[in-house]
């Protein structure tokens, strides 16, 4: 890309603006759009296997979250400070299939649908220890990460070589 901004609201009809398709980041996109879908399958699957009636804590969703913001602390440090990435890493996976796999827009739904089903409690701990639960968990994985990333200390420690001129030696 030439470093302009792309205009969500692209005019077909004016030359100018079209050009501005030909230049957006489509390996980027279509990186996301994959990694979305593998996600969003991944939550569905996990969503049905694991139900819950009106008015129960909806655990499936909670799980889903809380791992899911786990893995993007692990992922973030990983492609950030351990490895270097593919640059369409970062979009399909933590874009992508994480956000994809994450789902706090369902977790509001299932907060308010507990309440008006006549479970304010339920819904109020499931707003609140969700969100502690989640940022937990991203703390977590970036601190457990960066533990067990870190480079492995020698047990010996090489000799260290005397040439006489730190002493003042010639």
């Amino acid at each position: 890309m030439n470093g302009r901004p792309v205009d969500p609201d692209v005019d077909l009809h004016v030359p100018r603006q079209r050009s501005e398709l030909r230049e957006a980041p489509w390996g980027v996109l279509a990186a996301i759009a994959a990694g979305g879908a593998l996600g969003a399958l991944a939550r569905h699957g996990l969503g049905n296997a694991f139900p819950h009636r009106a008015g129960e804590f909806p655990w499936a969703v909670f799980w889903v979250n809380v791992s899911g913001c786990l893995l993007i602390g692990v992922l973030m440090v990983l492609i950030t400070e351990t490895w270097r990435a593919h640059r369409l890493v970062r979009p399909f996976l933590g874009v992508g299939v994480l956000g994809g796999y994450t789902t706090f827009s369902t977790y509001v739904v299932d907060a308010q649908e507990l309440v008006e089903r006549g479970a304010p409690l339920v819904g109020l701990a499931y707003l609140a220890g969700t969100l502690a639960a989640a940022l937990a968990a991203v703390y977590t994985g970036v601190r457990a990460t960066r533990l067990l990333a870190r480079p492995r200390r020698r047990e010996a420690v090489a000799p260290i070589r005397c040439t006489g001129r730190e002493a003042g030696g010639e």
